[in-house]
């Protein structure tokens, strides 16, 4: 066998996510705003996993469609909203009215989830922080607690750490070893990959390991964290992709009215998940004057100089 064939991590999403996620896990879907691993959680959806808890910085649109396929029983989340276009209606069902049954909820703040995937990442017992003060969360969050600054400083907020059994995430691009590259808006990705036991990244492209050598900063997530890499063009549409394309706002601000109606949502899962063997088809299917509309100018960074050791003569 080849270098590549031995040390290639790239795999299909179906085979990815049948290989790593499991009935009962816990699965971390993270991207803020920015590269949401949309292909991931509706393959996991087309699978019909269940009994799953998903952790998630600002639940959004994927949240709320894989509520309605039935895949979550328990969420861990910061911020409930629907990219600043409306309302999560199957979420609100499900917390408001126990419809079409309860929803386990444990929420944090934002840096809060940080917190708690960099307590996993690192093996630490919890990690503190001070912005829990004057909050209601800790009344209604009993896993946020309070400590004894051993040197002095009073009492202090913890939480514990954060262990998913599968962190996906979507990225712009990655070599087939599995180092990550990202730019533009990120969020906890990283420190979710590390705190995850297995991680799957979609990609938008995959590239020469020399591309990633050559620009080595970008590599947020490097190989040794990473299990399967999936070349998945469109993968966080419709939210976006720095560099490849704009969040869809129409389809942010259509969602309301889709969510409001129970069987609207679910004609919706049956035709754009159920109905798509993969997300090439669903990317064949959307508009093209609407994915044209959404195509961006090319915009590079400047260039910096890493240096070479000199030959020695």
């Amino acid at each position: 066998m080849t270098d590549l064939q031995v040390n290639s991590k790239l795999m299909d999403l179906t085979t990815a996510v049948d290989r790593f996620v499991q009935d009962g896990d816990c699965v971390a879907l993270e991207g803020f705003g920015h590269l949401i691993p949309f292909a991931a959680g509706h393959e996991i959806i087309r699978q019909n996993k269940r009994n799953l808890t998903v952790c998630r910085m600002t639940p959004d649109l994927l949240t709320d469609q894989m509520l309605a396929a039935g895949v979550i029983t328990r969420l861990v989340a910061s911020f409930f909203a629907s990219g600043s276009a409306g309302s999560l209606y199957e979420l609100r069902r499900r917390v408001e009215d126990h419809d079409p049954e309860p929803l386990e909820v444990e929420e944090y703040s934002h840096y809060g989830m940080v917190c708690r995937y960099q307590a996993a990442a690192a093996g630490l017992p919890f990690y503190p922080l001070r912005s829990y003060a004057g909050s209601d969360l800790p009344q209604l969050n009993t896993d946020i607690r309070k400590v004894t600054d051993p040197y002095g400083g009073g009492e202090i907020y913890v939480v514990p750490p954060l262990q998913p059994d599968v962190t996906i995430v979507h990225a712009q691009r990655a070599d087939h070893l599995g180092n990550v590259q990202m730019w533009g808006i990120v969020g906890a990705q990283q420190e979710a990959a590390f705190a995850g036991k297995k991680v799957i990244v979609t990609v938008e492209e995959v590239v020469d390991p020399e591309v990633v050598r050559s620009d080595p900063n970008r590599t947020l997530i490097p190989s040794h964290a990473v299990d399967a890499i999936v070349h998945c063009p469109g993968g966080a549409y419709p939210s976006y992709a720095q560099g490849y394309y704009d969040r869809d706002n129409l389809f942010y601000r259509d969602w309301t009215a889709i969510s409001r109606d129970p069987k609207l949502i679910r004609s919706w899962i049956d035709r754009w998940v159920y109905n798509m063997p993969d997300r090439a088809a669903y990317m064949e299917a959307v508009d093209d004057e609407r994915w044209a509309s959404l195509q961006v100018a090319t915009k590079m960074s400047g260039a910096v100089n890493y240096g070479q050791r000199q030959p020695q003569h």
